[in-house]
């Protein structure tokens, strides 16, 4: 699919629609863009999908308060990450039915969930993993390609698998109760096989009873410009691998700024304190400081009070899931000597007398001070 549309749109909920609500709507749409129900129609297959991710998040309360904050750019909307729905194959959105239709997770249309007959066994899928990550602030301004090493559980190499003797590969455990209105039949996932359907037959040596190893892996990640502190993004289909050759849980990624030695950050704006001498703050002098992107120069104006501030439009962060960047904000401060020498004294004394040194409460009348100094002498 070309851009992802907006994961309420799709359902077609508003946003503070309930679980309820939402449950509903994704199963209206399960049942009208079926694959059984529209066998060869590849349009209609993808508005499965598409409602099938969506479901997925807004289903999810963790997943769906990251969705609500950050949009796509928080569920994989770009640089390479997935929500967990972009990732889904045919038997991942087809585990979800047991919860939407009852029984047995099956994804025939006339059958499984939908009434009795044909069911699938349930595609066991891996846990999630999670790491932090720490960028810096250019980092984050810029967006960045990292490469991470994971140590996650695989699939061993030369597993082999037969059905589980227990629901003989169905995945379903039938159970038949008398009730006084009579015979009541029920459907559960099989709790030995975990509704796989199959168990081990053969694993090498230091395979564990899922056929799974631990391994070390190399992930490439894609840090969209503009994330912040305590953002998770997720990488869909990079966690551990599933049980008996199930589908890989995702890694999250949890976003640490590092502290920046010069800036400030306040959402997309920045901050700096740069501090000039009271000559300069009488005479006026340009300065360097620091941006994301580099040094810059500063005029600051003959006169200039301390705790002025200074707006360079542009010079902040992206703003995520928008348009533009946000501001960097000078703060000036007049920096004042402890300790002069005889030489600097004398000619600070003599400054001291000059009615342009001497401040007024309103800053208008310079002579204030003098004339209260001369009448009490």
């Amino acid at each position: 699919m070309s851009e992802k549309r907006d994961y309420y749109e799709v359902l077609g909920v508003a946003k503070n629609a309930t679980a309820a609500e939402i449950k509903k709507a994704y199963r209206k749409l399960a049942l009208k863009y079926h694959p059984d129900k529209n066998e060869g129609d590849t349009k209609a297959e993808d508005k499965f999908k598409e409602a099938a991710e969506a479901y997925e998040i807004l289903s999810n309360a963790e997943k769906k308060q990251r969705y609500d904050q950050f949009g796509h750019a928080g569920m994989g909307g770009a640089g390479g990450f997935g929500g967990g729905g972009g990732g889904m194959n045919m038997d991942d959105i087809f585990s979800q039915f047991g919860d939407i239709f009852g029984g047995g997770g099956g994804g025939g249309f006339g059958g499984g969930n939908f009434g009795g007959g044909r069911s699938r066994p349930r595609v066991v899928r891996g846990t999630n993993l999670r790491v932090k990550m720490k960028l810096t602030l250019q980092e984050i301004a810029d967006g960045v390609h990292k490469k991470i090493k994971v140590n996650k559980l695989v699939n061993a190499d030369g597993v082999t698998y037969k059905d589980c003797q227990t629901c003989n590969g169905t995945g379903r455990i039938t159970r038949v109760a008398q009730t006084f209105l009579g015979a009541m039949q029920t459907q559960s996932a099989c709790n030995v096989c975990q509704g796989a359907g199959k168990m081990i037959d053969k694993k090498p040596s230091g395979a564990d009873a899922h056929g799974l190893i631990r391994k070390e892996e190399v992930i490439e990640i894609d840090i969209p410009a503009g994330v912040e502190d305590g953002m998770q993004l997720s990488v869909s289909g990079k966690g551990n691998a599933g049980p008996y050759d199930g589908i890989s849980g995702d890694l999250i990624v949890v976003i640490e700024e590092k502290m920046d030695e010069n800036l400030r950050r306040d959402g997309e704006h920045l901050h700096y304190d740069a501090y000039v001498n009271f000559v300069d703050a009488v005479l006026g002098e340009s300065i360097e400081i620091p941006t994301v992107s580099g040094k810059a120069k500063i005029k600051v104006e003959p006169g200039t009070q301390s705790g002025k501030v200074l707006r360079l439009k542009g010079k902040g962060l992206p703003v995520l899931q928008g348009y533009g960047k946000g501001d960097l904000f000078v703060h000036i401060n007049v920096w004042t000597p402890k300790k002069v020498s005889k030489e600097e004294k004398e000619i600070l004394e003599k400054l001291k007398e000059s009615e342009n040194f001497i401040p007024s409460p309103d800053h208008t009348d310079k002579g204030f001070f003098k004339r209260m100094k001369d009448m009490f002498q």
